[in-house]
């Protein structure tokens, strides 16, 4: 189907691009076949590259011909650039794909050029902008807070536990995005405070510059060779970055009282502080101790509990004759 570049039926270089990237930033190809096109075409008038491709001196023809008409523009060997829509072409790749296929029409050479493409994480750019334009437009999310979201971080944050425990992949993956999504929505809630705004680029960059100073033998020229000198390290430099007076501070004290105990175990036995534990009697100083002994044979309590607990509904739903 496609003849030599340069013969005498011509040539249609489809070039696409992506909006996740800045406009005017194309490949050299692109720029190459843009300049020496004998026309540059595209039907979208208020396509985001048309002002840089201008200012650079390309001459491009706002129309949107079909196949018949692109085919006739490239007689004679000249060479059509398309610059594509966001919905890229569909009617006119389809119309060139059945001239071919008929076998009755002297096909130009045919080229899908990429001009831009898509970074790791560029769609994250498409999620920042559906999240602007829900917040401005939908009567709910609105009008929601921090304080009305936080209900939601802890739901989806369980929910995502929940699809890893299952072992459930496309769960994982759709849980993965709701958490995403709080990130998100509080990011972008934040932008509104008249006192102290941040945005999404603060919180990432906030998180990149802390992961680059915690992680020096990765960044920098410390060694660390194995998980247990990972964690020393990690720990050491948080608390010199949060000049925390007690191990104990940091630890959030809303969060399930099985991981509070692991966590405060955790952090005297990684301290090599001498802490007994109380004495005192009682169911909750026995839960206590079992989740400190947990914590020290490197089960999750927490975890661990859960899985005990699911057992034990499977074996309820047994006895009532249902399946588990």
């Amino acid at each position: 189907m496609t003849a030599p570049t340069g013969s005498a039926t011509g040539r249609v270089v489809l070039l696409t691009t992506s909006h996740r990237v800045a406009p005017g930033l194309l490949s050299w190809p692109a720029w190459q076949a843009l300049r020496t096109a004998d026309r540059v075409l595209c039907a979208d008038g208020a396509h985001p590259q048309l002002p840089y491709l201008r200012e650079a001196g390309i001459a491009v023809e706002e129309t949107s011909p079909t196949a018949e008409e692109l085919i006739a523009a490239c007689a004679d060997g000249r060479t059509v650039v398309v610059v594509a829509t966001g919905e890229g072409e569909p009617s006119l790749t389809d119309g060139l794909a059945r001239l071919a296929g008929s076998g009755r029409v002297s096909m130009p050479d045919l080229e899908l050029l990429p001009a831009s493409y898509d970074l790791p994480g560029a769609r994250l750019l498409d999620l920042v902008q559906v999240m602007d334009r829900i917040r401005a437009e939908c009567p709910w999310s609105s009008q929601q807070t921090h304080k009305g979201l936080a209900k939601y971080a802890v739901e989806e944050s369980y929910e995502l536990v929940e699809a890893i425990e299952d072992g459930d992949h496309d769960g994982l993956r759709e849980e993965l995005g709701d958490v995403l999504l709080q990130v998100v929505f509080h990011a972008r809630i934040a932008e509104e405070d008249e006192e102290s705004p941040f945005s999404v680029d603060d919180v990432a960059a906030t998180i990149v510059a802390k992961l680059i100073h915690r992680h020096p033998h990765v960044f920098g020229d410390a060694t660390a060779t194995t998980p247990e000198e990972v964690k020393e390290h990690w720990l050491r430099t948080k608390a010199i970055e949060k000049r925390r007076e007690s191990v104990t501070d940091g630890i959030p004290l809303h969060q399930p009282a099985l991981a509070l105990a692991s966590k405060l175990a955790s952090r005297v036995r990684s301290s090599d502080l001498d802490v007994p534990l109380p004495a005192t009697g009682g169911i909750g100083y026995d839960l206590l101790a079992l989740a400190a002994r947990a914590e020290a044979e490197g089960t999750d309590p927490e975890a661990a509990l859960r899985a005990a607990a699911r057992a034990y509904r499977d074996a309820i739903r047994t006895t009532e004759g249902l399946e588990g």
